[in-house]
């Protein structure tokens, strides 16, 4: 428990639950790009349908939607936090010795 001096008052920290936060599988910042897509997709649809038709902006939406998802699924089984690595080989010319 917390102890109160006259000098300094102490406070339990909460520090979380120490996980990424995780909505229908989707997890921390997949979840923004799925909201994102869902956006994409619905106000595209509606775009489309005003300007050329149903079955064009069915297609449209169901196209945009699923690269969205496709391209989440990818990203985040590769990792919540991955970094980009670089690919081939790097020759470094000389080093300093400490």
């Amino acid at each position: 428990m917390a102890q109160i001096t006259e000098t300094n008052m102490e406070y339990p920290m909460f520090k979380g639950l120490q996980r990424p936060l995780e909505f229908l599988g989707l997890q921390g910042r997949y979840i923004t790009w799925a909201a994102i897509t869902a956006g994409v997709g619905i106000l595209g649809f509606m775009l489309v349908y005003a300007l050329t038709g149903f079955l064009l902006a069915l297609v449209f939406a169901a196209v945009s939607i699923s690269a969205g998802i496709g391209m989440i699924m990818v990203k985040q089984r590769r990792g919540l936090y991955s970094k980009k690595t670089d690919k081939g080989i790097f020759i470094y010319a000389y080093s300093e010795r400490l």
